[in-house]
């Protein structure tokens, strides 16, 4: 069953009127009813404001990395482990095809009901998740294999057994590493974009934004809590923290806005995908002409342009 926010309420009247149309079989009314929910979901999402597309980003039916990868990869296979302590399932990486590219795919995942979250620490990595992504990007260096990278978590997880284990280096370690490899990275922010979590796998040559995800230094309540002392304002922070895909292309900090199917990616994960898999893959016939030196110099320019 869909969930659907506070803002589509006016959606959620047609839907219904629209499935009561589709019982008793009225055709006539049924096109007037689906004509009028195009019309209203475009009008809702012309003025959406940022903090509504934090609430889109964080939708617990938006797709998760592993259900685009589902969608626009062939033989997928999962390597697991960082080899030193243990396999962190809040990051997945392995090896797919895309079309005629066999590619390198690492990314944030979430999960779908309490048992798989927990599984999963709501999609925040440890720092043996952030090793094992640096390892298998490893990989794709040593056998020259282009990689993607989605990019979809609140941030890293900040708990003390992390701290322990060297969250703060870890990140640090394959943010350098990530920038120094020297094979083409595209990068998607399928979701949440948070914090040093969701940077330290987002070096790459090409940075994508799904036109509902968000990208940010910190949560509109974490930003809320520190300047006014007051969580509640968080609606308040997300506009002030330019967290949207329009402003950071503005900014220069991403490339391109994939667009979303209308209402957003949780309504048609098949046409979301399909979408995005366009963009990857021209993006990754584009890069993948550079030569290796040219792709090193190419992502390091692009991240030292920023903030100018």
């Amino acid at each position: 069953m869909k969930e659907y926010l506070d803002f589509e309420k006016p959606i959620v009247k047609l839907i219904e009127k629209i499935e009561e149309a589709k019982k008793k079989g009225n055709e006539d009314k049924l096109k007037r009813l689906e004509n009028a929910l195009i019309k209203v979901k475009k009008k809702i999402f012309e003025k959406i404001t940022p903090w509504q597309r934090v609430l889109l980003a964080r939708h617990p039916q938006r797709p998760y990395t592993l259900d685009y990868i589902e969608r626009i990869t062939d033989d997928f296979i999962e390597l697991h482990g960082d080899r030193r302590f243990g396999d962190d399932l809040a990051i997945i990486g392995g090896i797919g095809k895309i079309d005629e590219f066999s590619c390198v795919i690492v990314g944030h995942q979430k999960g779908r009901d309490t048992k798989e979250k927990l599984r999963r620490n709501f999609g925040m990595p440890h720092p043996e998740g952030y090793r094992k992504a640096l390892r298998i990007m490893k990989l794709a260096e040593k056998y020259n294999l282009p990689i993607i990278s989605f990019i979809d978590t609140p941030g890293a997880f900040p708990g003390i057994g992390a701290e322990e284990r060297g969250q703060a280096e870890a990140i640090a370690e394959t943010i350098k590493e990530m920038s120094l490899l020297t094979v083409p990275i595209i990068v998607v922010i399928i979701g949440e974009g948070g914090s040093g979590g969701a940077l330290a796998i987002a070096i790459g040559n090409r940075i994508l934004m799904m036109e509902n995800a968000i990208y940010s230094v910190i949560s509109p309540e974490g930003c809320a809590s520190i300047l006014w002392r007051d969580g509640t304002k968080a609606e308040k922070a997300a506009e002030m923290l330019k967290l949207t895909a329009l402003e950071l292309l503005e900014f220069g900090v991403i490339d391109e806005i994939v667009k979303e199917p209308l209402g957003g990616a949780h309504q048609d994960w098949d046409e979301s995908a399909r979408i995005l898999k366009e963009v990857i893959l021209r993006n990754l016939k584009e890069v993948i002409k550079l030569s290796k030196e040219e792709i090193l110099n190419e992502r390091i320019e692009k991240f030292r342009r920023m903030g100018i």
